[in-house]
Order: C-alpha cells, then sequence, then structure tokens
C-alpha cells in the first residue's frame, strides 16, 4: 500500500549528497521528508486549528507500519505542519507526494509546501489539493510546477515574489476541511523525480525606472544562477503607452553571461525619452527580456515616464483644488482601486499594486519583510510604493500598520506601555510625546498610516482588548486622545478605532469563533451609547483625526460596518468627520449576505476604503459591478475616493512618497526609549503600600520571583512583533528583572522561588498575563480566567510567606488577586513595554508613584461588569485609587509657585493655595495634619482655577491629589473617590475636590 521507505541513515546520506553530485545525479531515488517512523511525534509535526474543538489530535499509529493519524472536528480551519527546523534544497526534484489512508468521504482537502524567507512561520505558501475519493490508501503526487501561491493567505514576513523558491524549503501542511469531522493516516512524505533543467531565472536591479522627460534609464540585468555555458539574455523596449521615436527612443540588443559567471552578475542597458511641450499623465515603457534557457523575471520591469504639467501635482494649490483636478481625470477602475486595501502578502505579485491600481496596502499583526529591521521595512514599503509609481496617474499608496504602543511589529523600535498603562498615567502631554515618537519610527520606515489609537472605553475587564483601552472612563478617554495630536504633529495619519461600542458588548454575545465578547454586541441604550462610547470620537474629530475604524461588533441587530446612520449620519453628518472611514480586517465579511450584498451594504453605509485584505480581486470586481448596476451611486464613491486624496495630499505623499530615512537611526534610540521608560514609571500604580514598606532602599537585599519577572515578551503584550505576541526575548528591551538588578545591590532571582529564601530582606514577585491579543484573550475562551496561574499564586504564598514582600502585576487589566493579608506592597504595572527599567525606577524610590487606576479593580470575577458610577459599588480599589510616596505640601507648593507667575486668575488660585500650605496644617513628612483647613483652601483654589480659564490639567491634577491623598489615607466611600477622579478628567475640578472632602470625612 505504501511505497518502500528510505531508511534515515539513507536519507542522511542522501541529503548529504546533495552538495557533492550534479544535479541530474541527486533524484535517483525519492527523498523522505517524514516516515513517522518512531513511537513519537517527529520533532515539528504540530496540530493547529481556530480555536481547541478545531485543532486535530495527533498520534502515531500502527496500520500495517507506523503512521500519523490525525482525528478532527474542524469549525472554521485545522490541520497540521511539519515545520523543518532548518531549510531543505529540493531543487533536484520533481515534485511532493505523500500517501493517505481516506474514507471516501468526497471532502477536498488542500495542502501547501513552504519556501523561502526566515523559516517556516515567514515563508511563502503553495497549494494544490486532492480529493478523498477512497476508503484506503493512495498516494498522491504533485508536481512542483503544478502547485500555485496560495491567494487567501500568506504570513507574516513571507516574501511576496509569487516564485516558488526550491533552493530554501521550510516544510509542508495539511489544511482539514473545514465544517467536517474525520479520521485520516498519513504516512512518506516525499519528494521524488527528477527535476527537469532548469532555465536561469532574470531579475531587474528594480522593478520599475521613473524617469523625467529627457531623462535616461539605466537598466540592470542579473542572473540568479551560475550558467554552465555562454548565456545570450536579449533585450528590447516593448509596447506600452509610450510612443516610440517621440516619447523614447527604441532600443534592443543582447547582454552575454559567459559560462562561469557568478550569480548575480549584472549587465546594464540604458533607455533614453524624450520632451515635448505638453502636461501630460505617466507613460509606460516595457522593458522585455528572454533567451534560451532563462527564465524572465517574476514581475515585467518598465520604464515610466513621470506625470508633469498637471494642476494636481502643483504642491502651490490648494489641497481641494488638487483633489477635483485629480479625480476629473480618473476612471470608474482608478477610484475603486483607490478604495481597495490589500494585505502585503496577499500580492500574487507585486505588479498587481499596478494592474489593480490599489490605493493602500497594510501589514497585518506581524506582516512584517523577512529582514525585520527598520531598513528591512523601509526597503519594502518603498519598493511598493515604487510600483505605484507605474500608474498612469501615479498616485502614491499610502500603507497602513498597526502601531498601537509605539512601531510594536518592528524588532528594535521603542516600545511602549499599552494604552491601559498610558491611561494609569494621567499624564495626556506624556500621551502625546508617545504618539509623536511612534510617528517618528513609523515614518522612518516609510509608513505614513497608523492604525492608532484605540479610543473605546472598555467596561468589562473580560473583554480580550481591554489594554487597548485608556481605561473605562469617557472622560479619561477623551483626555487620552491627545495621542491623536502627537501623530498627526510629526505627519501620520491617526486613526481612531473601533467605532462605536466595541469596549460594551455584552459578555457572551461574540458569534466570531470562540471569543466570548469581542466582537459581540451592544446592548444598552443610546444614551448610554453616546455618553460613554461615542465621546472619545468626538474629542479625535476635534483633533483633526484623519481616519476612523468601524468595530467589527454591532450596535443592536445591526453589524457597525453597514451602520449607516451612526457612520454617516453621525460621524460624519452631526460630528463633521472629515477624513475616511477604513473597514477592520475582512470585516465586512461579517455582515449577513453574499459578497455583492457585503460590499454594497458597507459602501453605502459610509465606509471608504475596504480592508480586503486578501481578496482585493473580487472586491474590485465586485463594486465595480455594484457601480456599474446603479446600486452604489457614483456619487458616494466620489465621496469617498475624494476622502481619500485629500488625506493623502495633505499628507505630502505625492511629493515625499518614500520613507524619511534621516529618521532610521533614532528607531529604537536612546532618547526614544528614555520617553518609554519614563512612561513606564509613571504608569505604576502602587496599590498597597503597608508600612510604607516602598520605596526598597538600594542596599536591600531582594529576592525576586513570579513568571513575569525577566520575560520581555510578557512584560510587552499582544501587539508586539507578531499579533498575538509571545513570551521571551522577541526584540531590544529590558526586563523588570534586569531593571531591578540595576537598582539593587543584591538580588537573587528565582522563577518558581525554589531558590532559598533565606538571608534577604524582601522579596519581590512579579505576576500577571501571558502575551495575547484580541479574542484570543476573552475570559471564557479555552477555559480563560483572570485568576493568576497556580505557579504564580504558589510562588507569591512562598515569598510573601516568608519575607515583607512587593507583589507587581504585569497584565492587561485588572486580576483576581485572591488573600493579600501576607502582601505588603501590592503594584499594577499593566503591560509597561520594552523599557522594563521604568518599573524598577519608583520601586526603588528614584521617581515617586504617581500612577491611577484606569480601570475599577474588582474583588471577585464575579461582580463584573463593575465600573465608576455604578448604583452597587464595592471594588477592592477604585477606579482613580494611587497611593503616591511624593510627600504632598512640596507637591502642592510647586503648584503655587507656579500659578503665581500666571494671570489674576492663577494668582488668585495660588493664593488660596498659600493658606493651605500654611505650616502648622503640616506634618514633618509633608503629609496632611488638618485636613479641614486644607481641604477647604483647595475647593476655593478649584473654584478660582476653573473661573480663570488659564489652568492645565497638570496643574488641576496635583492640586486635586493632595484631596486624594487625604481621602485614601481615610479608606472610605471609595465610590466617591472614584467618581472624583471621573470629575477631574471631564474638567469639574471644584466638584472633584468637593467629592473627596466629602469622602475624607
Amino acid at each position: 500500500m505504501t511505497p518502500r521507505r528510505i531508511g534515515a541513515l539513507s536519507a542522511i546520506a542522501l541529503l548529504l549528497s546533495t552538495c557533492l553530485v550534479p544535479a541530474a545525479a541527486q533524484a535517483a531515488a525519492p527523498l523522505t521528508v517524514t516516515d513517522f517512523e518512531s513511537d513519537t511525534l517527529p520533532p515539528g509535526v504540530v496540530a493547529w486549528g481556530n480555536d481547541a474543538a478545531s485543532t486535530p489530535t495527533l498520534s502515531i499509529e500502527t496500520d500495517t507500519s507506523r503512521v500519523l493519524k490525525t482525528v478532527y472536528d474542524v469549525g472554521q480551519w485545522g490541520g497540521w505542519s511539519h515545520d523543518l527546523s532548518a531549510a531543505q534544497d529540493w531543487t533536484p526534484y520533481e515534485g511532493f507526494a505523500f500517501s493517505v489512508k481516506g474514507t471516501g468521504s468526497g471532502q477536498r482537502i488542500f495542502f501547501e509546501i513552504k519556501d523561502g524567507g526566515g523559516g517556516p512561520g515567514s515563508s511563502e505558501l503553495f497549494e494544490s489539493s486532492f480529493t478523498d475519493t477512497e476508503a484506503g490508501w493512495r498516494r498522491v503526487e504533485v508536481k512542483f510546477a503544478d502547485f500555485v501561491r496560495r491567494g487567501d493567505y500568506q504570513p507574516g514576513g513571507a516574501p511576496t515574489d509569487g516564485q516558488l523558491d526550491l533552493e530554501r524549503m521550510w516544510g509542508y501542511s495539511m489544511r482539514l476541511p473545514a465544517a467536517s469531522s474525520g479520521t485520516l493516516l498519513w504516512d512518506d512524505v516525499q519528494v521524488y523525480g527528477t527535476a527537469p533543467p532548469r532555465p536561469v531565472r532574470l531579475t531587474t536591479s528594480a522593478p520599475v525606472y521613473p524617469v523625467k522627460e529627457k531623462g535616461a534609464a539605466q537598466v540592470g540585468v542579473a542572473i540568479s544562477a551560475v550558467p554552465a555555458t555562454d548565456l545570450t539574455v536579449r533585450y528590447a523596449t516593448g509596447s506600452g503607452t509610450a510612443t516610440p521615436g517621440s516619447d523614447y527612443t527604441p532600443v534592443e540588443g543582447t547582454l552575454v553571461f559567459p559560462a562561469g559567471s557568478p550569480a548575480g552578475t549584472t549587465k546594464t542597458f540604458t533607455v533614453a525619452t524624450k520632451a515635448d511641450a505638453d502636461p501630460e499623465a505617466a507613460e509606460t515603457i516595457p522593458i522585455v527580456l528572454s533567451g534560451e534557457g532563462v527564465s524572465p523575471p517574476a514581475d515585467d520591469a518598465v520604464v515610466v515616464i513621470d506625470a508633469h504639467g498637471l494642476p494636481y501635482l502643483d504642491a502651490r494649490r490648494p489641497v481641494r483644488q488638487r483633489v477635483a483636478d485629480l479625480m476629473g481625470r480618473m476612471t470608474l477602475a482608478e477610484k475603486v482601486g483607490q478604495m481597495t486595501q490589500a494585505e502585503r502578502g496577499a500580492l500574487t505579485k507585486q505588479d498587481d499594486i499596478a494592474t489593480y491600481l490599489l490605493g493602500s496596502l497594510l501589514s497585518g499583526g506581524g506582516s512584517a519583510p523577512a529582514t525585520n529591521t527598520p531598513e528591512g521595512w523601509a526597503d519594502m514599503v518603498d519598493g511598493y510604493q515604487l510600483r505605484a509609481r507605474q500608474t498612469r496617474l501615479q498616485i502614491p499608496l499610502i500603507y497602513g500598520v498597526d502601531a498601537v504602543h509605539g512601531h510594536n511589529n518592528v524588532v528594535g523600535a521603542t516600545i511602549f506601555p499599552h494604552n491601559a498603562g498610558l491611561g494609569a498615567t494621567r499624564d495626556p502631554a506624556l500621551v502625546e510625546r508617545t504618539g509623536a515618537i511612534t510617528a517618528e519610527e513609523v515614518k522612518a520606515t516609510g509608513i505614513p498610516w497608523d492604525f492608532a489609537p484605540c479610543l473605546c472605553v472598555s467596561r468589562d475587564d473580560r473583554w480580550g482588548r481591554a489594554y487597548e483601552s485608556f481605561g473605562e472612563d469617557p472622560a479619561l478617554v477623551s483626555r487620552m486622545a491627545a495621542i491623536v495630536t502627537g501623530l498627526r504633529k510629526k505627519g501620520v495619519l491617526a486613526t481612531a478605532k473601533h467605532y462605536v461600542g466595541d469596549g460594551g458588548t455584552a459578555y457572551g454575545s461574540s458569534t466570531t469563533a470562540d471569543y466570548t465578547i469581542d466582537q459581540g454586541v451592544y446592548t444598552g441604550d443610546r444614551a448610554e451609547l453616546e455618553a460613554v462610547h461615542l465621546a472619545p470620537f468626538a474629542e479625535a474629530v476635534r483633533r483633526g483625526v484623519g481616519s476612523v475604524m468601524p468595530s467589527f461588533s454591532s450596535v443592536g441587530a445591526t453589524k457597525m460596518h453597514a451602520h449607516q446612520e451612526l457612520i454617516t449620519g453621525v460621524l460624519k453628518g452631526r460630528l463633521g468627520f472629515k477624513g475616511f472611514v477604513v473597514s477592520d480586517w475582512q470585516a465586512i465579511d461579517q455582515i449577513p449576505g453574499d459578497q455583492a450584498s457585503d460590499v454594497r451594504t458597507s459602501v453605502n453605509a459610509g465606509l471608504d476604503m475596504i480592508m480586503v485584505p486578501y481578496a482585493y480581486t473580487a472586491f474590485v470586481e465586485a463594486l465595480t459591478a455594484e457601480v456599474t448596476a446603479g446600486r452604489v451611486a457614483r456619487s458616494r464613491i466620489d465621496d469617498a475616493v475624494a476622502r481619500i486624496l485629500t488625506q493623502k495630499f495633505e499628507l505630502g505623499l505625492f511629493e515625499r512618497p518614500y520613507a524619511d530615512r534621516d529618521g532610521l537611526p533614532e528607531v529604537g534610540s536612546a532618547a526614544h526609549r528614555a520617553v518609554a521608560r519614563t512612561a513606564a514609571a509613571a504608569s505604576q500604580v502602587l496599590l498597597k503600600n503597608d508600612d510604607g514598606l516602598l520605596p526598597l532602599r538600594p542596599s536591600a537585599k531582594v529576592y525576586v520571583a513570579g513568571s513575569n519577572a525577566d520575560d520581555l515578551g510578557n512584560q510587552m503584550g499582544g501587539w508586539t512583533i507578531s499579533w498575538q505576541g509571545s513570551p521571551g526575548p522577541i526584540t531590544q528591551g529590558t526586563t523588570i528583572l534586569q531593571g531591578i538588578r540595576a537598582r539593587a545591590a543584591a538580588v537573587t532571582h528565582s522563577a518558581d522561588a525554589s531558590a532559598p529564601l533565606e538571608g534577604h530582606d524582601v522579596g519581590v514577585v512579579v505576576v500577571g498575563e501571558r502575551p495575547y491579543a484580541e479574542g484570543f484573550g476573552d475570559v471564557g475562551r479555552q477555559g480563560r480566567t483572570l485568576d493568576l496561574s497556580p505557579a504564580d499564586r504558589a510562588a507569591v504564598d512562598k515569598v510573601c510567606g516568608a519575607l515583607k514582600c512587593v507583589v507587581l502585576v504585569v497584565s492587561g487589566r485588572p486580576l483576581a488577586l485572591g488573600e493579600l493579608s501576607g502582601v505588603e506592597a501590592l503594584v499594577a504595572s499593566w503591560l509597561p513595554g520594552s523599557e522594563g527599567a521604568g518599573v524598577s525606577d519608583p520601586l526603588f524610590g528614584a521617581v515617586p508613584y504617581t500612577g491611577r487606576l484606569p480601570f475599577t479593580w474588582f474583588r471577585t470575577a464575579g461582580q463584573l461588569p463593575i465600573n465608576v458610577g455604578d448604583a452597587a459599588y464595592d471594588p477592592l480599589f477604585p477606579y482613580g485609587w494611587g497611593l503616591r510616596t511624593d510627600p504632598a505640601r512640596p507637591r502642592l507648593k510647586a503648584v503655587r509657585d507656579e500659578l503665581a507667575r500666571g494671570d489674576g486668575g492663577s494668582r488668585a488660585a495660588a493664593t488660596a493655595l498659600g493658606v493651605a500650605l500654611g505650616s502648622r496644617h503640616w506634618n514633618a513628612d509633608g503629609s496632611v495634619r488638618e485636613a479641614r483647613v486644607v481641604l477647604a483652601s483647595l475647593g476655593v483654589a478649584a473654584t478660582l482655577l476653573e473661573r480663570s480659564r488659564s489652568d492645565t490639567f497638570a496643574q488641576d491634577d496635583a492640586v486635586v491629589s493632595v484631596a486624594r491623598d487625604v481621602a485614601q489615607a481615610g479608606g472610605r466611600r471609595t465610590d466617591l473617590q472614584a467618581q472624583a477622579d471621573h470629575e477631574l478628567a471631564a474638567g469639574n475640578l471644584r466638584k472633584a475636590v468637593d467629592l473627596l472632602t466629602q469622602a475624607a470625612r
């Protein structure tokens, strides 16, 4: 039933022989890639699925011999892969083969082979399939020439050349049929046959050569392999839109590469253009390469005579005029292309950018160039931008990326705390600065568009996206919309997402995979939607945000991507949003109906650009058909395209389409990391500090334990290098342990607390979550809870049972902490980013603890959802809670001195603070002695500051912080304390002081 297997030693010998003998002799026998002959799964063989139920069970079974058994019950997707530990060279072979024992189910089963890239997870995928027509063993053989590039998905970092690179093969995958169950047996995965003669592949030094009129293009032609004999390459200019003779001088000739020329040898020829006096669009001159024993480049090279003399190209004209002129020149195909956004990995070939006139590309989470460096990103994006130059009107691409806490897809970039931590800083100016630095790093890599910030108001800690929110209070989130200003000031298009209500979906309402709350349904009333969830978007529009992304979620029965009233009526109408609306990842597919109705409904609802992201050809065809049939009005298309083009002009893309490489040295620079360290320190929230344990003495002997003490990936969370994030040293940065070691004289680290505890002064246990993103973090999904892991709980119990201890909680949301009686100090560290030293700075008193909770910290998970303003409010720690370690009197004096230098209203407030600062009202350590007098004076100062209209939020915050110290010391009426922080964020300074005064009583 199965062919003779090659033994392990024979396979090794055969692999070694590939380096020693000619290609024709290497394929005398099949090469076994996987034979399943051991009692355990071979290394690299893994199962996967969209959820636990869809992940098949793999085992080695006996069916006349050892085989791989897969038992499956797949929902959306599932299968298994063999990822090789090192690339293999399959060039001597003709095809790929395996044996499979089916059941005659009639189902079509796809499989793929993985080539190129830096490893199995970043390789290009080429697929084929077979139909299970037989109840028994069969042999499946497919020639490499018959594999096609997978069009619906490519992994992040995969090459996009569209050519099967047999020199570097990383394994294969078997994709089991969706919505089905069964059992299949597999055996003898091999490459077989003798490769036919392979032509030498040609490449050009660039795919596109833009030149001005009366300019010249130097076209370089290179060979990919060493020719055995002299190789003659014929070149000629082909038939394009440029007119030979009047626009350029036609050329033809030959390039000879002598036998033995090294791979990469390049020879050049010149194409010269002419000039005329007429303004005109760009014109193309294709380059045709041919010859015996060669294969042409994956994409045909082309010389382009740049568009010139047209009004839309004149940067001196107003944007409105430029848009109108360009729109008047565009065809329907060009307009539809502008509304289409494809994932970079989806491109069948890079020429598709010009063929389909695409207006935008993106990198999804983890979709990176094969060389994931800032320079690698700049090269990649500039390469795509170059392809847009060959289009008639040369409209530049706008490339987008989820830089949600720094340029987080790029290895070596600065990674800031996630938004939950930034919300804890209560510092809009600092948050604006993080946006500016993110913009600088993004722009340096050629990307002008950031899918951030998330302005959701997270109302349920069970949501897997809670850490993407600045907090549970719309007033706080609106304050933190200052990040939009930071991005805009540095010339990057910001995106307010996810509009609207995604932070308020009902638990259990999601119908996506096994999510429980993400992409669910908002079931609250309209008044709550407006007051809680819409408010931050109104602030973002006021700040000039250029794009808005709707939510996957629904408002009532209507998917947000189909909600015309909220998108066109409210956002574009009442709020006056002038930018463009871009869909989320493949989100229109969730609208009920077929593809045509999804396209029609979403565009008519007000979406201007659709993140396809893979089926860009089908989307272009569908939207064109809908417009032609009159089901989508041309006026709607014109409105969408005008909005997109306006942003492209305002970003300066027509004048500066390529990466600002002068900024590359600043990506991940010391100066940028210093700001990230400051943000991490400011995000630390001191929840408990019995007997003033914190800050620790640098001379203390410190015992450090817990899963998150020395794990860079864990402390950065999801959306870091890859979509879901991952533990470990995934990029450059400093772990929390490294930060502690830099501060303390003596440190013992034992993650599981197994090292002896004796002889230490204090324990620091760093616990919390592992990375996740979106619905993968939903509580209830595959048993996920808000509890500490058993290992973390054991470390806390052991260390805190023997030493005075501090527990640092590294997480994207509040967690269930259990018994805290043995814990002297407790800190919410959130997800602090790449600069773990920022966590140790307040821990050892280099800076004070100043952060405050952006979320209510529940006592038990049964209280969820719990939020500031709830009628029944009994949290473990209220919203806005945060103990400070800097004395109140110097803090207040600094504000008084600053106000005294201001105008009349500010000076009057300074006078009121002067009364509060009377020495008899204060203890020697700077804490309040006479609370009644101090609070009364703060109330007067608050009133004067509100009237003066010259205050800053930082001054307001400092004044209220003294009243908060008094209220927190009493530990009463946490509901009033939480409400006070809301009033402060809303700008109601006197009301905040009054509430804290009431709580202090």
